[in-house]
């Protein structure tokens, strides 16, 4: 297999799995909220202003915007490393550490887990930023 293709099979591999990713976030949150809200909430139309006071259902919603905060970027990069190409690997290199870290941060904002949430924050910046300098660089 050349590295192109190599590459490609990578990049295919961590877009579908930062959807999956998205997904848990989506389902996460919801399945927080309509455990404390119950399903006649979920299953409405939700015109009430409710929205779940307990915390893991605050931290769940929280966990999933903080990660919609950053996944454009994500897949703008990632777009642009297939459009151009990434042949030393390293631009996959920062998707795989962002898919990481963002994959390490959930339990740790659920759990209230201080500093080293932030750490794993941190380090899926690094990875955009990595996926950046591959295209810039």
């Amino acid at each position: 297999m050349d590295p192109a293709s190599a590459n490609a099979t990578h990049m295919v591999i961590v877009l579908c799995l930062s959807v999956a990713l998205l997904f848990f976030h989506i389902l996460l949150q919801g399945m927080l909220a309509t455990r404390e809200l119950g399903s006649a909430w979920n299953a409405g139309p939700r015109d009430e202003e409710r929205q779940p006071k307990g915390v893991l259902a605050g931290r769940a919603a929280r966990a999933s915007k903080n990660f919609q905060e950053t996944y454009p970027a994500f897949i703008g990069l990632l777009l642009a490393l297939g459009l151009i190409g990434d042949p030393s690997g390293v631009g996959i290199a920062g998707a795989w550490t962002w898919l990481i870290a963002r994959i390490v941060y959930i339990p740790l904002y659920l759990a209230g887990v201080p500093y080293i949430r932030s750490l794993a924050w941190l380090m899926s910046v690094v990875g955009l930023v990595v996926m950046m300098a591959t295209l810039l660089f």
